[in-house]
């Protein structure tokens, strides 16, 4: 029962902090330091990537008309838009897969540290502060998905990219790039909602293949703790993606920024505390 409490509790932070530019790693990290589950180091591992993939399937729900191309109630037209969206962020995944695909399990065993969290929650705080203060009297110049062009997508996969590093976001990269490549705040966060289901569904089902390839197994309690995580983390992500494209048709990242730098601090007083 007690790890059936901390899976609900890790779930809650997973679904809290997995879409909005704060760091999940970071969160994650910081709440297993205190609360400290009963299984293996494998399990753990693997337990972070299910709850990882529960907070994709919101997305999954949330978007899953816009997402498909096949609906019958779309016209010709829509379901030949869903599928140039789609293979946008097929290509806005390129760079990930090409440069964060071979690096993923070294950045994982060398970088996965509270130094490196820290300073990359409190240098992509400060980012945050500027960028947003640069882009104050900025009109964006794409206003919709549909304005998203292919090269532009690359290059929002680009900033995707940096998100190998520990600590950095997966969607704070993705939103902070797509907002300095000209997207409104709107499209940037939709759009990372987007190339967060091929990416983070591609690293999910890898690492937790990678725990059975070692020989692990789980019983019963276990596969309860599991599932538990992953309800958890998929209803959290789900209410926090809505009250997140509500946040920002009228407001800016900059409270975002200020709260990662003060997260790194906290990071770095755990750490030599």
């Amino acid at each position: 029962m007690a790890d059936i409490i901390k899976a609900i509790i890790i779930g809650i932070v997973e679904g809290l902090t997995e879409f909005l530019p704060v760091s999940s790693t970071g969160h994650i990290d910081l709440v297993q330091s205190v609360i400290h589950m009963g299984q293996s180091a494998d399990f753990k591992y693997m337990f972070n990537y299910v709850i990882q993939l529960g907070a994709i399937m919101a997305v999954v729900f949330l978007y899953f008309h816009k997402l498909n191309p096949l609906a019958p109630s779309k016209t010709h037209a829509e379901k030949n838009a869903t599928w140039t969206l789609w293979f946008k962020v097929i290509v806005a995944v390129i760079p990930s897969v090409i440069i964060g695909l071979p690096l993923n399990d070294w950045m994982d065993e060398h970088l996965q540290t509270p130094p490196v969290i820290a300073t990359t929650l409190i240098i992509y705080g400060i980012l945050f502060i500027i960028i947003e203060r640069y882009n104050k009297n900025r009109r964006p110049v794409v206003t919709s998905l549909a304005d998203i062009s292919f090269q532009l997508a690359i290059l929002i996969g680009l900033f995707q990219a940096l998100s190998i590093v520990p600590g950095t976001s997966r969607s704070g990269a993705t939103i902070l790039g797509a907002i300095l490549l000209g997207t409104s705040r709107y499209v940037a966060t939709e759009f990372s909602f987007f190339l967060a289901i091929p990416t983070m569904f591609g690293v999910s089902i890898l690492k937790m293949g990678s725990f059975f390839l070692k020989g692990n197994t789980f019983g019963g309690g276990e596969i309860a703790v599991l599932a538990t995580g992953f309800i958890v983390s998929m209803i959290v992500a789900w209410v926090t993606i809505k009250w997140l494209l509500k946040f920002v048709q009228g407001h800016d990242f900059t409270g975002f920024g200020w709260y990662r730098i003060a997260l790194g601090i906290v990071v770095l007083l755990v750490m030599f505390l």
